[in-house]
C-alpha cells in the first residue's frame, strides 16, 4: 500500500512541475510589458512559436513596452543577451511604444538567416499593422516571415558586414545542385578507379588470393628524433575590398553590443 501511494505521489509531482516547466518556456517567449495583447492572443502567439523554435533550433522573443530611454536596437540587444547568452541562436521582435520603433534582433546563426534584404523584407510586411495598431498582426507577420525565411535557408553568396570594422567575413553555401553534381562526379570517379585497378591487375574475384607472405617484407629499426629549434613566422594577410558589397543573395550587416555579434534592423512606424 504504501509503495503505491509512493509512486502515485512520485507521478503526480513530475506530471505537476513537468507541465509547469512547459508553461514557464511558452510564457517567456512573449514579454508584453505595454500591455498590447490579450491573454488569449499571447496564448496563440506562444503556439506559433513553438514549432519555429524547433525547426531553427533558435529562441523567439516577442518584447514591447513603454518605457525605454535607450536606443532601441541596443534595448533589443541586451535583452536577448541576457535572454539566452552571447552569440546564440535567436530572434527578438520588439516593438518599442515610447519611441515608436520596430526592432528584429538577431543573433547567432540567425543573423545569416535573416539578412539585410529580407529584414527590410520583414519591416516592410510589419509595417502597416503596426502604423494602424494592429500588433498582434504585426507579431504574427514576424513570425510568419522568420519562418518562411528559415527554410528558404542561408542565401548564395552570402557574407557578414561588421559595420564597426569594415571586415567582410564569407560563407560557402553548397546548392542542391553543387551537390548532385559532386555525388555523380564521385560516383563516376570511383567507378573509373575501381575498373582500372581490376584490369590492371587482372583480379578474378573468389579466386584470386594475394601472396602476402612470399611479397611482404618486414625491416625494423631504432630512431631517435630531436628538436633543436623551431620557428614561427606570420605575415598580415590584406582585406580585399574591391568586392565588399558582395553578390547574389546579398549579406548581412552586424555590430557588437555586450560583447556579442548581432544582425536585424529597425524602423519607425
Amino acid at each position: 500500500m504504501m509503495k503505491k501511494m509512493t509512486m502515485w505521489l512520485f507521478t503526480g509531482l513530475i506530471l505537476l512541475f513537468g507541465f509547469s516547466i512547459k508553461s514557464h518556456a511558452a510564457e517567456n517567449s512573449i514579454d508584453d510589458q505595454a500591455g498590447l495583447f490579450t491573454s488569449e492572443q499571447i496564448e496563440q502567439l506562444n503556439e506559433k512559436i513553438a514549432p519555429i523554435e524547433a525547426k531553427t533550433k533558435a529562441h523567439i522573443f516577442i518584447l514591447t513596452n513603454t518605457d525605454n530611454e535607450i536606443d532601441s536596437t541596443r534595448f533589443a540587444d541586451y535583452y536577448m543577451l541576457d535572454r539566452i547568452g552571447k552569440d546564440q541562436n535567436g530572434v527578438t521582435f520588439y516593438i518599442d511604444m515610447n519611441q515608436r520603433k520596430s526592432v528584429i534582433s538577431t543573433s547567432g546563426n540567425m543573423i545569416d538567416y535573416l539578412t539585410d534584404k529580407r529584414n527590410d523584407q520583414m519591416q516592410d510586411n510589419i509595417g502597416p499593422s503596426l502604423s494602424n495598431g494592429n500588433y498582434f498582426e504585426a507579431a504574427q507577420t514576424f513570425l510568419d516571415d522568420t519562418s518562411s525565411f528559415f527554410e528558404q535557408g542561408v542565401p548564395g553568396g552570402h557574407y557578414r558586414v561588421d559595420t564597426e570594422t569594415g571586415k567582410v567575413t564569407r560563407y560557402k553555401v553548397l546548392t542542391t545542385t553543387e551537390i548532385l553534381i559532386a555525388l555523380i562526379a564521385s560516383v563516376i570517379l570511383s567507378g573509373i578507379f575501381f575498373a582500372i585497378s581490376v584490369s590492371k591487375y587482372q583480379l578474378k574475384f573468389g579466386t584470386y588470393s594475394y601472396p602476402f607472405r612470399e611479397k611482404a617484407t618486414l625491416s625494423l629499426t631504432s630512431k631517435n628524433d630531436r628538436l633543436i629549434n623551431s620557428f614561427v613566422t606570420t605575415r598580415r594577410i590584406p582585406r580585399n575590398n574591391s568586392n565588399g558589397s558582395g553578390s547574389g543573395g546579398g549579406g548581412s550587416s552586424t555590430h557588437s553590443t555586450g560583447g556579442g555579434t548581432f544582425g536585424g534592423s529597425s524602423r519607425g512606424f
